[in-house]
């Protein structure tokens, strides 16, 4: 479908009715009554209410979970009819899909065009990748003596909360959605703050498709209160999270806590992007390199915010970033004349400017950017901005930004550009490129991060897993391993 100016104009226009929590496919208020204003990114003003809840929402939600996992409402329901249920789902999001992306960038600030194909559209194509794997998750039968038989089942593991974040709140909510529901649980979703609404119209649309009352239940508000509440509840069997490090940190303290319950967790990243001289088409290197992080205006979990550029090219290499940099159209991201929008809030907007100015301070050379945009608008926009020559101890090279900034630097050997990946707390994604074959297994070897790009930056199928390593989290989110998350093994032992 080719996106049309006019029918995005009407959407943006829409009332927004007032956000509540959605259990046993229900709405309902907070119990408290308390609501907060849903801002809008584009230009500040006040889009509608969000019901803002607390730990006896999240109590009625894991109880409605719960209830219907041992009454087997889903758990037990055929695997041909759970998939039917979820294939549908999957179909009502495509119809909708403008609508949903209208909704969510009115709320977030993310350019329409990646919000189209990035949320509604991929959304559903992972909810049919989990369907179609619904039944075809077969036990196992382990080799034994000919008098016993030894069965292994996979069962789901009863109650799961998932915690989302605000960036790609639909896209990443259906990596945990799908498989964990696939695999028979009843959900608990906390959505963030920030990006509640087309989350919300999501799940509206699973009880439309027939998803049973029960199964998903969604309750808003913030994290330190209904996030907290889920994180420390006794009847939540596993966590999964998306979001930064130090809530991480507090969500594994609530599990030692509570009921020890399992915690998956995909945190933040610094990826490093690493460009060797033998590049196979440097013109394509730096336009992928300026989309690996202005893309969302960096507000991407693996955003290759680190550049390493071998020395004989390093000046010209960053000048062509700063030239795709300076071309992208920062604006209204309900235009389709733009084609980067705000950032989510007013907080990242003051991150991002407190980055560029620090780094500047340590001795960063500015190439490009560094100013805030049309303040005039009420909305939180940022020039894309490159910044050269930064050594390893500044802050805007160890610390995530979540902002529309590059930290560039040269280095001369193939064993400096791995050390320089690798000076970080963080894993998750990586870029190399190079035409030496082996020089690129070798960096894949070395380099401590959960996904490895050579000569692309485009590895987002839901068949690849995504995971990080050290401080960038643990499990995986996409592919059939997902669904080792949200199951357990019990392994039967039978006298014959």
């Amino acid at each position: 479908m080719s996106l049309l100016q006019q029918d995005i104009d009407a959407l943006r226009v829409k009332p927004l009715s007032a956000a509540r929590n959605f259990i046993n496919n229900k709405w309902c208020d907070a119990q408290s009554g308390a609501t907060m204003d849903v801002t809008s990114p584009i230009d500040g003003s006040v889009l509608t209410s969000l019901a803002d809840s607390d730990k006896a929402d999240i109590d009625m939600a894991v109880e409605a979970a719960r209830s219907t996992f041992e009454a087997g409402t889903w758990s037990h329901m055929a695997p041909s009819e759970r998939k039917k249920i979820m294939l549908k789902w999957a179909d009502l999001i495509e119809q909708n899909a403008l609508e949903i992306a209208v909704t969510g960038v009115r709320d977030n600030g993310t350019d329409i065009r990646m919000a189209y194909k990035g949320e509604p559209l991929m959304a559903a194509s992972t909810i049919r990748f989990y369907a179609e794997a619904v039944d075809k998750r077969n036990g196992e039968i382990t080799p034994t003596s000919k008098d016993v038989l030894s069965l292994i089942h996979k069962e789901p593991v009863g109650v799961v909360g998932i915690i989302i974040p605000w960036n790609f709140p639909l896209m990443i909510g259906a990596w945990k959605l799908a498989p964990a529901l696939a695999a028979g649980n009843s959900l608990v979703l906390k959505p963030s703050e920030e990006a509640t609404l087309s989350t919300l119209r999501i799940v509206e649309l699973a009880a439309e498709a027939g998803l049973p009352a029960g199964i998903l239940n969604v309750v808003t508000g913030r994290g330190a209160s209904v996030g907290e509440a889920l994180a420390l509840h006794m009847d939540v069997e596993v966590l999964a999270f998306t979001g930064s490090g130090g809530v991480g940190a507090k969500l594994l303290e609530y599990s030692a806590r509570s009921n020890m319950k399992r915690v998956y967790l995909e945190l933040g990243g610094k990826s490093p992007n690493l460009v060797f001289a033998d590049a196979p088409d440097l013109e394509q290197a730096a336009a992928e390199t300026a989309a690996s992080i202005f893309r969302n205006n960096g507000q991407v979990c693996v955003a290759a915010s680190r550049l390493m550029v071998e020395e004989p090219i390093y000046d010209g290499f960053v000048k062509a970033v700063c030239k795709h940099a300076e071309n992208l159209r920062i604006g209204d991201p309900l235009s389709l004349e733009n084609n980067t929008g705000a950032l989510a809030n007013a907080m990242q907007l003051e991150k991002t400017k407190a980055a560029i100015s620090q780094a500047q301070q340590q001795g960063a050379d500015l190439r490009t950017g560094g100013e805030a945009l049309h303040s005039e608008s009420g909305g939180y926009f940022h020039q894309p901005t490159v910044l050269a020559n930064v050594t390893g101890e500044m802050d805007v090279v160890q610390q995530e930004v979540f902002g529309p900034v590059l930290a560039a630097r040269s280095f001369t050997t193939e064993d400096e550009a791995i050390s320089f990946a690798n000076e970080t707390v963080y894993g998750l994604s990586s870029v190399i490129w190079t035409k030496d074959i082996s020089r690129a297994h070798r960096a894949i070897s070395r380099i401590k991060s959960g996904m490895v790009q050579v000569n692309c930056f485009s590895g987002a199928d839901v068949t690849a897993p995504l995971g990080g390593v050290r401080q960038s989290g643990n499990g995986v989110d996409r592919s059939l391993h997902a669904f080792e998350k949200y199951e357990n093994l019990k392994a039967a032992w039978i006298k014959l």
